[in-house]
């Protein structure tokens, strides 16, 4: 890409940063929490009545238990596509703009949703315009889901069935600090049941087997499965169980939250837990769950994406790092999927699914730009 048209899609994107800011705060002013799924379809309907605006295609996959997931399409219709993804839902429950609303203030926009990641979708069809408008044309799908806060548990088959016939995936989940997200840990999910025998703690202490010393017992050793060097982590982060002082407790649950850097280490982690046995033979472990989103790690197709980005953002002016979280995203999915992936090319700001959640605007324009001349350069 000339020096030219990077200063074209620059200027593109500069001219329309209040187009970015206006229409940033009317998707935030439309709280869509998860769980809630006739507010994740009115975000959906706003934003697609903005993509019919830039003449592109609308296909709803509607859903029962969940809000409607969006694909939009521009550009030709032939040729390998390069996907968008992103979100519609939020973690913040309807009525939160009463305690959170939209403001600005010392060069930050708060609200909602604001960084996760509502400014990532106005970025995105923000590109799309500059480039439209610089005729430059290629194949885009955007591919908004209504359940990444909550696992994407429906969504999950259609992403992947997207993304398989996508040349490369850009995530607009938030940028790591000012970078750009090359590496995501995987996910796992676990609940540990443990079954004791109840009795009277002061007249019958003998007859009881507790429930809650044997979770404390499994607790001590789940936790000593976590392994910094291969970035493995294990946290036994809820434990509920008992129903009064005096009784010795005859149930106890824990919730187990794994971490993996390696795809490999799903199966350790999966041998390790389904192999805990109770210390006490007159108690019971029953084990749930399992990895919900695979590790997206750092291979070579997202290696040459970020090379990309790093030289294109030098040719707009600014320096671009990488970085890799221990958070998950759609884009986990897609790069274990083998499709090039690369991961926090949306807003900079700070306070995820924090009362402080807020974005910099500053950083609106020339990420936006950066998108836009990555999306035309692949």
């Amino acid at each position: 890409m000339t020096k030219m048209t990077l200063q074209a899609l620059a200027t593109a994107a500069a001219a329309h940063s209040g187009w970015i800011e206006q229409h940033l705060r009317e998707l935030v002013e439309v709280e869509s929490p998860s769980e809630d799924r006739a507010a994740v379809n009115a975000a959906a309907a706003l934003v697609a009545g903005w993509a019919r605006e830039l003449k592109g295609r609308v296909k709803l996959h509607k859903q029962k238990e969940f809000g409607n997931i969006l694909k939009l399409c521009f550009g030709p219709r032939t040729g390998r596509p390069v996907l968008l993804l992103g979100h519609l839902d939020t973690v913040w429950s309807l009525g939160t703009l009463t305690q959170m609303p939209w403001r600005e203030q010392d060069g930050r926009l708060y609200g909602p949703g604001v960084l996760d990641m509502k400014a990532g979708v106005v970025m995105a069809l923000a590109a799309i315009k500059c480039l439209q408008e610089q005729k430059l044309s290629r194949p885009v799908q955007f591919l908004l889901v209504s359940d990444e806060e909550v696992g994407s548990p429906v969504s999950r088959h259609i992403t992947e069935r997207v993304a398989l016939e996508a040349e490369a995936v850009f995530v607009l989940e938030p940028a790591q600090g000012l970078a750009y997200k090359t590496a995501r840990k995987g996910v796992g999910n676990y609940n540990l049941r443990v079954t004791g025998v109840a009795a009277h703690s002061g007249v019958d202490f003998e007859s009881g087997h507790s429930a809650i010393r044997e979770a404390a017992r499994q607790i001590e050793i789940i936790s000593a499965f976590t392994d910094l060097s291969r970035g493995l982590t294990v946290n036994c982060g809820v434990i509920e169980g008992g129903t009064r002082s005096n009784v010795i407790a005859a149930e106890c649950t824990v919730e187990i939250d794994v971490r993996i850097a390696r795809a490999a280490d799903a199966r350790l982690i999966e041998r390790q837990l389904r192999g805990l046995r109770a210390t006490d033979p007159s108690c019971k472990l029953e084990l749930t769950g399992g990895i919900n989103r695979p590790p997206m790690e750092r291979k070579a197709g997202t290696i040459r994406l970020f090379r990309q980005a790093r030289r294109l953002a030098a040719g707009l002016g600014f320096e671009l790092d990488e970085a890799a979280t221990g958070g998950g995203s759609d884009g986990n999915f897609t790069a274990a999927l083998g499709v090039p992936t690369l991961d926090g090319m949306g807003a900079v700001g700070a306070g995820a699914h924090a009362a402080h959640e807020h974005i910099i605007a500053a950083e609106l324009v020339p990420r936006t730009a950066l998108l836009a001349a990555m999306i035309a350069n692949l």
